[in-house]
């Protein structure tokens, strides 16, 4: 294979290697120098020169001595430097990065120099480690950091960026910079990507990149999301203008909707406070706004400008955004387009397909890692066959599979466990010594009885999350809706909580009244007024981060202890809406927002 060219801390450490190779040869020449026969009859013969008297006499016998040895004597041969130790590409890489001052980032993100605009670097952020470059360093940098990954977006090319008209032949010097990063890049091995999330200036393109992906980096649920939308003042239509120059429907004037860019900070805050969004119709393939729109609870309206008074779409504009500030979007049609944006176009999904196939150096973890936060681990406890093949039956029918499950020694050998193995499913068990007992039950608080998920205490949690390797777990507890778990995970993603449930506040949690009504949840019941999307105090958790899950806790006592809390409501029925009915509200506006153009 042939060997690619190293950064300057790797030469230094082949330096360092090849160094410590020559010392020790020196030390074994020397050593075999040292012990031979003939070094020693001349040191004999030496002494003897120096002072005749007594050692000419001691002379015969000294040398009668090193003849009687020399047959035995075992001589250190010179031996050729043999092969380095075999290691790993991980080792070195990890060594490299801790020479760098990056230690720690390696193991869960990839580390990116990135030339990117400001929206794409925010997007990314959560998922990459990412190390800026500048015109002015880039060589530095790049000569400095260990890096996996280049990534450029045109977007850097606007006007204000660092690196403002990259590609164009008025700024040949920053051209020049980027140019010479690709080569960089290739030479170590380093994949190369573009990102077309804008117009490309024309010599962008042909500066030889491994790959070329047209679109943005995908919707950033911690930044496009519904937390707290209801808490969110503003007014209930928003016009988004995909420049600062573009024309502002009249209609939309006199119906006092709000004005927003699409490139502006505070777009997220504007699309959560409004119930209806009137966005671009072109390009027709272009659906970012929409699907940002969606992921933060509003209705979505296209809208084709003509440039003539004679307008089309004005009455048709007069019509629709009255009907849905009305209406408002559904919840259940709200979180279906949610689950969606969060499995198709989320920017961790997105990632992933951009650097799949990628040709990574060896053993670079490559394109699975902007999804491992999405790894999640299921505790779960068993009673019997029974429930061994209901839990089966709710994790094989999932729409986001776990990685893990965790599950006592004794349920190991049930059948549904073993097809959870089948299936591929990893399978770890803990072995408890004995069951739950009162007093266990009981902690912190006399007489209070902790509260139970999954069968499960506190203290059990823990071991189980013990054996956990995933990120994040889910407290199974009876039958699981085949979303519930995108769910649960989506809402993770959109609000970085360490928790999230069924508000134990109000009413609705296992074991209520409620519990089981499975028509309708939260959000359709008109009547309840229950938090969705919104951090409160107190939850019965259904999925949690595994490190508090190891602590003990009891979950009364989370929120004092500084964890955030997010409400979710149940699903809106035991089997969710058929897929063609979510396909058909996710793709079609026209049937579902009421768009026009």
């Amino acid at each position: 294979m042939k060997r690619r060219e190293q950064s300057q801390t790797e030469q230094l450490k082949q330096a360092l290697a090849e160094r410590d190779a020559q010392l020790q040869e020196a030390r074994t020449r020397l050593a075999a120098v040292e012990d031979s026969t003939s070094l020693q009859v001349g040191r004999a013969l030496t002494a003897a020169a120096k002072r005749p008297g007594r050692s000419l006499v001691r002379l015969p016998r000294d040398l009668y001595r090193l003849w009687r040895r020399s047959g035995t004597t075992q001589h250190v041969q010179r031996r050729r430097p043999g092969a380095e130790p075999v290691r790993s590409f991980d080792a070195d890489r990890q060594e490299a990065r801790l020479l760098s001052g990056m230690a720690g980032n390696s193991e869960d993100l990839l580390v990116v120099a990135t030339v990117v605009g400001s929206a794409v670097q925010d997007a990314v952020s959560p998922y990459l480690h990412s190390v800026p470059l500048r015109p002015h360093d880039a060589q530095i940098v790049m000569d400095g950091v260990d890096v996996d990954l280049v990534l450029v977006s045109a977007s850097a090319a606007a006007a204000g960026s660092p690196w403002a008209h990259v590609g164009d032949p008025a700024a040949a010097d920053r051209t020049r910079a980027l140019h010479w990063v690709l080569e960089s890049a290739a030479a170590r091995g380093i994949p190369t990507v573009l990102l077309e999330d804008a117009p490309a200036p024309p010599a962008l393109r042909e500066l030889g990149f491994d790959r070329v992906h047209r679109g943005d980096a995908g919707v950033p649920l911690h930044l496009f999301n519904p937390v707290a939308a209801d808490l969110t003042p503003g007014p209930k239509a928003v016009f988004v203008r995909e420049t600062p120059d573009a024309p502002v429907p009249e209609v939309l004037t006199e119906l006092e909707a709000g004005v927003v860019d699409a490139d502006s900070p505070g777009l997220a805050d504007a699309l959560r406070a409004a119930n209806v969004a009137v966005v671009p119709a072109f390009p027709a393939d272009d659906t970012r706004l929409s699907r940002r729109a969606w992921a933060c609870g509003a209705g979505v309206i296209t809208h084709s400008p003509v440039p003539h008074a004679a307008n089309p779409h004005a009455e048709a504009l007069a019509v629709s955004v009255p009907r849905m500030r009305a209406e408002r979007v559904t919840p259940s049609a709200m979180r279906l387009r949610l689950r969606k944006v969060f499995l198709q176009e989320a920017t961790p999904v997105r990632l992933a397909e951009i650097l799949g196939d990628l040709d990574f150096p060896p053993g670079t973890p490559g394109s699975e890692l902007p999804l491992r936060g999405r790894s999640v681990a299921v505790l779960a406890d068993p009673a019997g066959e029974a429930e061994a093949d209901l839990l089966a039956s709710d994790l094989m029918g999932a729409v986001l599979r776990p990685t893990e499950v965790v599950v006592p020694h004794s349920a190991s050998r049930l059948p549904g466990i073993q097809r959870l193995r089948a299936e591929g499913i990893t399978v770890r068990t803990v072995r408890f010594s004995a069951p739950d007992t009162p007093e266990e039950l009981t902690r912190n608080t006399p007489g209070a009885p902790v509260p139970r998920v999954g069968g499960l205490g506190p203290d059990r949690w823990a071991a189980l999350a013990e054996r956990a390797t995933a990120p994040w777990a889910h407290l199974w507890n009876g039958p699981l809706s085949p979303t519930r778990l995108a769910d649960l995970v989506c809402a993770v993603e959109c609000s970085d909580a360490d928790a999230v449930g069924a508000s134990a506040g109000d009413g609705h949690g296992p074991g209520s009244p409620l519990d089981g009504a499975g028509d309708l949840g939260f959000f359709d019941r008109p009547d309840t007024g229950a938090p969705q999307y919104v951090f409160v105090s107190e939850v019965v958790p259904e999925l949690a981060r595994t490190r508090l899950l190891r602590r003990g806790w009891n979950p009364d006592e989370w929120n004092r202890r500084g964890t955030r809390l997010l409400a979710l409501g149940p699903d809106n029925g035991p089997a969710g809406p058929d897929a063609d009915d979510e396909d058909a509200v996710y793709n079609s506006t026209d049937a579902s927002t009421g768009a026009v153009g």
